[in-house]
């Protein structure tokens, strides 16, 4: 029986053309599968090449069993790639979807220029993936050539997620994140360019030339100009969504940030609004995250996505998708771990951008303005292009930054709120403005003025504002950014209109404006968007439980650590041996969560039989894949789980939770819980004072110099980037000066200079005699930063030595080749007599010899395989020596 839902508003298939581009790709497609013992889903990387000879490459995963499954395309994010997507494609496709990612053009392996998601190549690239979709037996089909599909991703692959939802019938359901309708819009409000955005998008695109040359040639055009033409607007408009409004007609759950100044709420408001137009069911989801930092919720967001999926693809319309308007809304702090909490606020169906307004009165005298010469110095309202370092993020948190230049500046300011007021959407005003030229560019904002006269800047956000014909005077109705604030009693709104905004680009001739109100402020305030009651804490249950449970067990436990093996004088000096480590979980649901394991006999094995030694002195990188059992290893060194045999040393006394000796040790694995409303200073002294050590000892100094973080260690940390908490977690981690420090990708969340900086702080920090441990991802930072590394797979030691040693290994040779290897004949190559491993490289084949085999005898061995030999030497790099240490399996 069939137990699909019907697709909804379905149009009739393309003309029959697009079958023939399925034949196409599958002919000129270049296949290698990778599978694994552990559970994970298969993958399998294609490069397909479209009609105009352009290159894309693509990742395709699968799980086991049989049956025709919905498939789901995954599009990523500006500047990344299809490497970006990996995860969330497993998470899918372990959940029965077949899953297919790609390297959009000109990113990541493919090649092509960057279109900005032109529906002539970019978009069409999609309907050519749907078209091999349909030629996959795994893949379940409405009809020939038309498979059931979904599609999300978030900003750049949101925005083509609309797109193909526009131009290609087959698209059934889409969850597009943080994305943009109106591309000019987004970029060019009111008429104003976007100056720093729009410059990011083109630097991290590789620069001007990386593009096609239609968007070089507006986008130097407009940027020499400051101001945007019509034929820059509809070059941007024809690559939105907004262009095909009315042919996504398909179920649409929108994601959009709330802390976000490139696509702001007013996008997904008039997404959702067109969709609706269509008659498909559309929901919209505003998250706490955006372009400008924050938390963007990614297992929630990719929860409800998945949500969405069941019930539209699947057909399983049990499942429920969730309200139709959710917003997250920052709820106080979680006393268990000192964390910000977030609550959702709901609401039965969408309530737009003004709904329920409010009057506010405003007050202010008719103001004289000056646009400065060069338009400099500019106001500040957001960093653009700071992701989480930007200011966007500490608004709601009610610590914002700003800064207006006296007499560049209008304000005009509410009476103090008799009780809270909750914002909820686009407030709006009226005013007046003459100016000296002829036209006026002007910065308005809404300003929540604190009694102390402190001001906080709502999600940092301002609107721009071209007035043309201004000279003779003009009123014009503000339409401020949207936002969802709460104005606590006491405070009171100020709305300032300013003559410059760093983000934006201002006329560089000197101007005078007038500015003056014309009428109230309109808020709108949407009751029917309730929050849901902050929960009673979990530990106002469990803690009398969990303290008389810890008491009792540390009376059973007292004994047991007296019987500890005692130290080994031999062994006082050598910072960590390992011996015969073994670690196995008695079921999957004991795992904790994102460590790996293997298997063995049944059960999940994360460690075995490992054994390794760290000397003073060393930088030791600890690699190998996912599953490869590393952060088991690390958490049993830290004492945080026992294992089930073996052993480990630390200067020679024996790890067990609680040993006294750890106090040598520092280390960053878990994730640092910081309290959100103290300082960075606060948090480090804080942790020092629960050591219970003297504070001389901390050596506080040294890790504030470490973390690097200058004023921002007077801020409140719930105002910190993913980025300046993980400096802020490797200082704590310091503190004191332990012998040996662990750390478990320290890197995480830091830009390039940042990683530079703190491969530099690990070479000296180990210079001086102590050791570091470092468990990371990125082989190239590694091989610049370790002396020595241990190489793990699938539980097991692989090799362990000095860098040097093991990128220089004698046993691993690079074969050149004249043209690619077909995979077959590289399956051959690794099964010969001799050969411990072989992968493909790009520029041949990296093969490593067992013991006792020689160069000559492999290159007789590949001349009888008709292998193009046209060279042979070894190899250089980590990243070489790593996957043929590993035979491909990362």
């Amino acid at each position: 029986m069939d137990l699909r839902v019907p697709r909804l508003l379905k149009r009739p298939r393309r003309a029959a053309a697009a079958l023939g581009a399925a034949v196409l790709l599958a002919a000129t497609g270049t296949w290698t599968a990778t599978a694994s013992d552990t559970p994970r889903p298969h993958r399998g990387d294609r490069v397909l090449t479209m009609a105009d000879g352009t290159r894309v490459d693509t990742s395709y995963f699968t799980s086991g069993g049989g049956g025709r499954r919905p498939a789901v395309l995954l599009a990523h994010g500006f500047g990344g790639s299809k490497d970006d997507l990996r995860a969330q494609a497993e998470d899918l496709a372990g959940h029965g979807y077949a899953v297919l990612t790609w390297s959009a053009r000109g990113f990541g392996h493919s090649t092509g220029k960057i279109g900005l998601n032109d529906p002539a190549h970019e978009v069409t690239d999609v309907s050519r993936l749907i078209d091999w979709l349909a030629t996959r037996p795994e893949v379940r089909l409405d009809k020939p050539g038309d498979p059931r599909v979904g599609m999300a991703g978030g900003s750049y692959g949101g925005a083509v997620s609309l797109l193909a939802a526009g131009h290609d019938p087959r698209v059934d359901a889409i969850a597009p994140a943080i994305t943009y309708w109106d591309l000019a819009d987004a970029l060019f409000p009111n008429g104003v360019f976007k100056k720093l955005w729009t410059g990011v998008f083109f630097n991290s695109g590789g620069g001007c030339g990386q593009f096609e040359p239609a968007l070089c040639a507006m986008y130097q055009r407009v940027a020499q100009s400051g101001t945007p033409d019509a034929d820059a607007r509809a070059l941007l408009q024809r690559r939105s969504p907004a262009a095909v409004a009315d042919q996504i007609k398909v179920p649409t759950l929108l994601f959009q940030g709330q802390t976000d100044s490139l696509f702001t709420l007013a996008q997904s408001d008039a997404a959702e609004r067109a969709i609706r137009a269509t008659g498909a069911p559309v929901k919209v989801d505003w998250i706490a995250g955006g372009h400008d930092g924050g938390d963007l919720e990614t297992g929630r967001v990719q929860g409800r996505m998945r949500a969405w999926f069941d019930h539209y693809l699947k057909g399983e319309t049990a499942t429920g998708t969730g309200p139709a308007f959710r917003i997250t809304r920052t709820g106080g702090v979680d006393s268990t771990d000192g964390s910000t909490r977030s609550r959702g606020a709901t609401a039965g169906t969408y309530p737009g951008l003004r709904g329920d307004p409010r009057t506010i009165p405003l007050t202010g005298r008719e103001q004289r303005v000056a646009n400065p010469a060069g338009a400099s110095p500019p106001a500040v309202s957001a960093l653009p292009g700071l992701g989480g370092g930007g200011l966007a993020q500490l608004s709601a948190l009610g610590t914002g930054v700003s800064l207006d230049f006296p007499g560049q500046y209008a304000k005009f300011d509410a009476p103090p709120q008799r009780t809270a007021l909750r914002i909820t959407g686009t407030p709006t005003a009226r005013v007046h403005v003459k100016s000296t030229s002829a036209d006026a560019v002007l910065f308005a904002k809404l300003y929540d003025v604190g009694p102390g006269g402190g001001q906080v800047l709502p999600g940092q956000l301002v609107t721009p504002l071209r007035i043309t014909g201004a000279k003779s005077g003009k009123d014009v109705t503000v339409t401020l950014p949207p936002v969802d604030h709460e104005v606590q009693q006491g405070h009171r709104l100020r709305l300032v209109v300013a003559t410059t905004d760093l983000g934006y680009a201002s006329p560089t001739a000197p101007a005078t404006y007038t500015v003056s109100l014309k009428g109230p402020l309109s808020v709108p305030t949407a009751p029917a968007v309730t929050t849901a009651a902050t929960p009673l804490p979990s530990w106002v249950w469990w803690l009398p439980l969990a303290g008389a449970a810890a008491a009792l067990a540390l009376l059973l436990t007292t004994r047991r650590r007296t019987t500890a093996p005692a130290p080994d004088p031999e062994l006082a000096e050598v910072p960590l041996v390992i011996n015969d480590l073994s670690k196995r979980y008695a079921r999957s649901s004991d795992i904790p969560q994102a460590l790996g394991f293997a298997r063995a006999g049944g059960a999940p094995t994360a460690v075995r039989d490992l054994s390794f030694r760290v000397e003073k002195g060393q930088v030791l990188g600890l690699l190998g894949p996912n599953g490869a059992g590393k952060t088991t290893t690390l958490r049993m060194l830290m004492g945080l789980i026992r294992p089930d045999g073996g052993e480990i040393r630390v200067f020679g006394h024996a790890i067990r939770p609680g040993s006294p000796v750890l106090s040598r040790v520092g280390a960053f694995v878990e994730g640092a819980g910081f309290l959100p409303h103290l300082t960075g200073r606060e948090n480090l002294e804080l942790y020092w004072r629960a050591t219970g050590r003297p504070p001389e000892d901390a050596h506080l100094a040294e890790a504030l110099e470490i973390a690097g973080l200058g004023f921002a260690l007077a801020r409140a940390v719930r105002t910190y980037s993913q980025g300046m908490r993980q400096r802020l977690a490797i200082a704590q981690a310091m503190l004191g000066l332990p012998d040996l420090l662990i750390l478990d990708e320290p890197t995480n969340g830091l830009d390039p200079p940042q990683i530079r900086e703190m491969r530099q702080v690990l070479i000296r920090y180990a210079a001086a005699g102590r050791t570091v441990i470092v468990s990371s991802h990125l082989l190239a930072e590694v091989e610049q930063s370790c002396t020595h590394l241990v190489v793990m797979d699938r539980g097991r030691l692989v090799q362990a030595g000095p860098v040097r040693e093991i990128v220089g290994s004698g046993d691993t040779l690079l074969v050149g080749t004249g043209s690619p290897v077909a995979e077959p004949v590289v399956e051959k190559v690794a099964a010969l007599d001799g050969v411990a491993s072989a992968v493909q490289a790009e520029d041949g084949l990296l093969i490593r010899l067992e013991p006792g085999n020689t160069a000559g005898q492999l290159v007789v061995d590949l001349v009888r395989l008709e292998v193009p030999v046209l060279s042979v030497g070894p190899h250089r790099r980590l990243e070489d020596a790593f996957l043929t240490l590993i035979g491909g399996s990362a």
